[in-house]
């Protein structure tokens, strides 16, 4: 019994054998171009966004630093250009009470003693104050006010074009990248290496690089557009509170009847 069961258990050992070697024949082993994809889905699979900004190259570099301006300019202009920055209400509500006293040097120290758009347009208007003229000279008061309000809100909006030139540049800097992504590949295929691998880096570096451009010039162009807006809002009711402090001064509108004018105002206008 022993015999036949060391030639029963040679001959099954022999039949397993055969059988792995026709499976092994019947699924031939990978060909290069699937082992080169497995290669780069399992390194993609690997990769950290810090792997990703690397391969898109010097252009990332460049990109990279237009973002940190693009984050302190938002900062900036969301700090510098909201209301409770540019009117504060306990300012505006002293003023008020100067200009309809007409006292111009407490308003005027006023204005020195906190600087800011309002009180610059204020002081460019109390120079202009004449008791002696009809109106106390309120004709050229409202253009100094004016002009004022005009030559601040060009300097808000410098700051905020720099959005604007981001917004454009950044898509220029991503092509650039294209470009020298593409070049690389190219220069691979005239030195006569073929392989995918040699031609995948300088399209990724050429992706990645337009990507890096787009995710920059897409939030710059909303910003742009959001503070320019914003902007243009507060100037335009700066450019009516100080209208309202110029009728308090000559008489036209009182403290008190400052709330109903206004709503009277925007029932007309609407």
């Amino acid at each position: 019994m022993n015999k036949w069961k060391v030639i029963v258990m040679c001959l099954a050992l022999a039949a397993l054998g055969w059988s792995g070697n026709v499976w092994s024949q019947s699924t031939p082993p990978p060909t290069t171009a699937e082992t080169v994809a497995a290669k780069e889905k399992a390194h993609n699979k690997d990769k950290s966004l810090l792997d990703i900004y690397r391969s898109g190259g010097p252009v990332m570099h460049l990109i990279a630093l237009c973002s940190v301006g693009m984050i302190a300019l938002s900062a900036y202009c969301g700090l510098s250009y909201r209301k409770s920055k540019l009117m504060p209400e306990h300012l505006v509500n002293s003023l008020n009470q100067l200009m309809s006293q007409r006292d111009v040097p407490g308003a005027f120290q006023l204005c020195q003693q906190h600087r800011g758009v309002l009180t610059n347009a204020l002081m460019s208007a109390l120079v202009k104050a004449n008791f002696e003229r009809d109106m106390y000279n309120k004709t050229a008061m409202e253009n100094a006010v004016a002009d004022e309000c005009f030559r601040e809100e060009t300097k808000m909006m410098v700051v905020i074009n720099y959005l604007n030139t981001l917004a454009v540049m950044a898509p220029m800097i991503g092509l650039l990248g294209t470009v020298i992504g593409m070049i690389s590949s190219f220069s691979a295929l005239t030195a006569g290496r073929t392989e995918a691998m040699e031609l995948a880096g300088g399209i990724g570096e050429a992706l990645t690089a337009t990507a890096g451009g787009l995710l920059l010039a897409i939030p710059s162009m909303f910003l742009y557009f959001y503070f320019r807006g914003m902007a243009q809002a507060q100037m335009a009711d700066m450019h009516k509170t100080l209208s309202n402090m110029l009728d308090m001064f000559t008489g036209e509108i009182s403290v008190g009847n400052e709330g109903a004018n206004n709503r009277v105002g925007e029932r007309v206008n609407g």
